[in-house]
């Protein structure tokens, strides 16, 4: 196991961040767990640390097995071809989506009082997980962070499946990753820690 929790992964990135030159006024982390990844990044590229939220449409007959995502701004992303390929209908979709806004506009209720997004305009935002499975809500978090006047989106996490650096190019100005194992299995297997972080750990996190 390459990281012996998210701190240590978040180091990790840094340092990959800071090789490859990406320069940041802001960092921001899709909670829970890319809050510790995204205050050590934070803190070593001397930036501030906000969040962006999203979450996740699970499948039918397998809730981890992401679809889509909802952002905190209401706005939603499907994966149309698994959705086809698991023949989900529209109903079930349509009422996923409804309860994950809901939960979403909570999130954002609990980390940023209300608001989407942080002010952006002009800046170059690295956005932070703790690692891509699917790739649902960080699609629906760059694509939150892509509208606005950004002058740079840089996706950042310390592991992903060797597809997603192509699958994301689209989504990011440019996309980094740590470590991208062969073959992939869950993110949380290839950390020595991965506890579940609560919300007051996080906001802690967030407030530094």
């Amino acid at each position: 196991m390459p990281f012996t929790d998210r701190t240590d992964a978040g180091n990790a990135l840094a340092d990959r961040l800071i090789e490859a030159g990406v320069e940041a006024d802001l960092v921001c982390a899709i909670p829970r767990g890319g809050l510790p990844v995204g205050r050590a990044v934070a803190d070593r590229l001397g930036v501030g640390l906000d969040v962006v939220v999203a979450t996740k449409l699970g499948a039918p007959s397998n809730p981890e097995l992401a679809i889509g995502a909802v952002a905190g701004d209401g706005s939603y992303w499907l994966n149309d071809q698994l959705v086809d390929q698991l023949g989900v209908d529209d109903a079930y979709i349509d009422r996923e989506r409804e309860r994950e806004a809901d939960v979403a506009r909570q999130k954002v209720a609990d980390y940023r009082g209300g608001e989407p997004l942080p002010d952006v305009s002009g800046k170059r935002v690295v956005l932070v997980d703790d690692g891509i499975a699917t790739g649902a809500t960080a699609i629906a978090c760059l694509r939150q962070l892509q509208a606005t006047d950004a002058a740079a989106v840089v996706l950042g996490v310390p592991v992903a499946p060797p597809s997603a650096r192509a699958d994301l190019a689209d989504e990011a100005d440019r996309v980094v990753v740590v470590e991208e194992p062969q073959p992939f299995t869950a993110v949380g297997s290839h950390y020595r820690e991965f506890g579940q972080v609560t919300d007051a750990e996080a906001i802690d996190l967030l407030e530094g």
